[in-house]
């Protein structure tokens, strides 16, 4: 069974500041969109709407004002946007260049936030200068409303337990030098993964162990483990022979919802991959050619996957064209992106492993949101633009 999608885009235009769409999220049920930009806006879209104004006849394309539900600005950048899987009215979002967690309600109709979170006291107070003072990305608990973890550039994951402050209660710690661009949690909530832009991945227990949050003092969790991608990417020996491999910095990651010790890393250098968090080994890896052999210019923003919710499928925006990579990420062998994939198997029709995919759109990608019950994807780009990536679906008719 082939597992990619056939794609068809579709373009709606929103936004025209040109500073690009950073983060976007769906709601559980994936009745609402939620995104935020560079130039610091807050918008939630009624997927239905947008759906129908993109699919539907012209005639049926209302205004802009009535594509969202909300729609807020904000004087920092934005880059990180979640919604509290316990209280599906709310919405966190922070920026890189503040170390405060906006918290937006989508039932008032209000432009101010009904919550502030904010660092308290640090272990790397003092040590670090304003630029490195911000939150990059946004993590709850999928089974607890009150606790939030964000990370943050200066050498720390940290957790707010809303119940007990509007001030952060707990520190995951590395080196202070660690800027930290990524935040997951694993399915059972037990252990913290934090990506940094050095290009290692840390992992914290926050429950039982000797290195975990309830047997350490002072607020402080050391990392129980910690990975450099560019020194697992050298333990591959087909790929040694073929790349220079150097250190890059980490800009996403995320858990496949099919399969839970896949975890998903997004390079800047181009590269995605997938860290096996049960041998912490990367068992997955696309290496696209390099943006420079294109004549791009890669530096533009920070690009950011996403998982379809069933089908093992990774989506991420190219780094040196306009479009988006469907990537089969699927735990065995038969994926052409393995570690372990034997060409000569790719004849044998039962053991027909899928191709990944470039699909080619009008603008560059920046960040990627899938809906929760079907294939769709949504594109957010360089120029604050949505793009619709969605499966075709043909008609047969009745011969009668």
């Amino acid at each position: 069974v082939n597992r990619m999608i056939n794609a068809s885009t579709f373009a709606g235009c929103y936004h025209p500041a040109r500073e690009g769409v950073s983060a976007m999220e769906f709601d559980k049920k994936g009745v609402y969109l939620a995104s935020v930009t560079i130039s610091g806006c807050l918008t939630v879209h009624d997927f239905e709407t947008l759906y129908c104004s993109l699919y539907g006849p012209s005639c049926s394309l209302p205004d802009d004002s009535s594509n969202y539900v909300l729609h807020i600005s904000n004087s920092l950048p934005l880059c990180a946007v979640r919604w509290n899987p316990g209280n599906q009215d709310e919405i966190v979002c922070s920026s890189s260049q503040s170390d405060k967690v906006l918290v937006f309600d989508i039932g008032y109709v209000s432009s101010a936030p009904t919550e502030v979170l904010q660092k308290g006291k640090t272990k790397f107070h003092g040590l670090c200068s304003e630029s490195r003072k911000g939150l990059t990305d946004l993590a709850f608990m999928s089974d607890d409303k009150s606790r939030l973890f964000a990370s943050g550039l200066d050498g720390a994951v940290y957790m707010w337990d809303r119940r007990l402050s509007k001030t952060h209660c707990l520190e995951l710690t590395a080196l202070p030098e660690s800027q930290f661009t990524n935040v997951k949690l694993n399915m059972d909530n037990r252990t913290v993964f934090g990506a940094t832009r050095n290009g290692t991945i840390h992992a914290w227990d926050t429950r039982g162990g000797r290195a975990s949050a309830a047997f350490q003092s002072h607020n402080e969790v050391q990392p129980l483990s910690s990975v450099k991608i560019s020194t697992l990417l050298g333990k591959i020996a087909s790929l040694k022979e073929q790349s220079n491999i150097v250190s890059s910095e980490v800009l996403s990651i995320d858990f496949n919802p099919s399969c839970s010790y896949q975890l998903a890393f997004h390079l800047d250098d181009g590269w995605s991959g997938v860290l096996n968090v049960n041998t912490f080994s990367v068992s997955h890896l696309h290496c696209p050619p390099p943006a420079w052999l294109e004549g791009v210019d890669s530096v533009l923003h920070k690009r950011k996957g996403t998982w379809l919710s069933t089908s093992s499928i990774y989506a991420v925006g190219s780094s040196s064209n306009n479009g988006m990579y469907a990537l089969d990420f699927h735990p065995d062998t038969s994926s052409a992106c393995h570690v372990d994939y034997n060409e000569e198997t790719k004849g044998c029709e039962e053991n027909q492993p899928a191709e990944n995919k470039f699909i080619p759109l009008s603008e560059r990608v920046l960040s990627c949101a899938a809906h929760p019950l079907s294939h769709t994807i949504v594109c957010g780009t360089e120029f604050s633009s949505l793009l619709m990536v969605s499966q075709k679906h043909e008609t047969v008719r009745d011969p009668e």
